[in-house]
């Protein structure tokens, strides 16, 4: 793995990361969630001066992931947080959401550099979204060692006093039901312990439709994401503290 303080946040790498199709497929078979509803997803692509204008101090969120945060094959502005952002914008919330994911990340290539972002931000973000995980299920690392990278990673948010949005991850049966239970079931007791909000599984939405994924059938595509960023805006400006906390 290379240096983490010499891997640009918005990374050029491109790694096939994440969980492979057969563990969406899985998921989608055993939770379907149905589609967004048509006033979440306007809202997604309506543009910012037809709605609410925005107000209010700038509230800073750190977006701190892997590929599904760093935006794998797509535009500049049709990642994860920059359409997070642009949704929030719309719904009059000030928010600005830096993309800090890196593709190919495991969690523990996150927990090694997630000090050396936090340190070079310049300032405290509001709240953070950690996403990591997908690539430790790529290569079968032991759900022992993925929790303890993640509880790393919180225990430092915690430190600096960072509320955090985790979101979840889950593994496919083929891996066996003992893996599958240990892996799943990390993410609900870590944001139990750590207080953070919990999206149960960011891939919700794509293991829904595959329609939404990229040929390489594992990342989404820009309507994948803007169903993702429907499926978790809510929870996020949920999480946000209230201002001046």
């Amino acid at each position: 793995m290379n240096n983490p303080s010499l891997i640009p946040w918005k990374s050029v790498m491109r790694f096939s990361s994440i969980i492979p199709a057969l563990a969406l497929a899985a998921c989608g078979a055993e939770a379907p969630v149905s589609q967004a509803p048509n006033d979440v997803r306007a809202e997604v692509d309506a543009p910012i001066e037809d709605v609410l204008p925005v107000m209010g101090p700038e509230r800073v969120i750190l977006g701190f992931g892997d590929s599904l945060m760093a935006g794998y094959e797509l535009e500049e502005n049709q990642g994860y947080p920059e359409k997070l952002e642009a949704v929030m914008r719309a719904r009059g919330i000030n928010a600005r959401v830096i993309d800090a994911g890196v593709s190919g990340d495991t969690t523990q290539a996150g927990a090694q550099r997630l000090a050396y972002v936090l340190d070079n931000l310049g300032e405290v973000p509001d709240l953070a979204i950690l996403e990591l995980g997908g690539n430790d299920l790529l290569r079968q690392l032991s759900p022992e060692q993925t929790r303890a990278n993640l509880e790393a990673m919180l225990q430092t948010f915690a430190e600096r006093d960072i509320p955090v949005v985790l979101m979840g991850m889950r593994a496919p049966p083929n891996l066996g039901p003992e893996y599958q239970a240990a892996f799943d079931g990390l993410y609900p007791a870590l944001a139990e312990q750590y207080g953070a909000t919990l999206v149960p599984f960011f891939m919700e939405p794509l293991a829904a439709n595959p329609d939404l994924l990229l040929p390489d059938r594992i990342h989404p595509t820009a309507e994948g994401v803007d169903a993702m960023v429907a499926a978790t805006v809510d929870t996020v400006i949920g999480a946000l503290p209230e201002e001046g906390e």
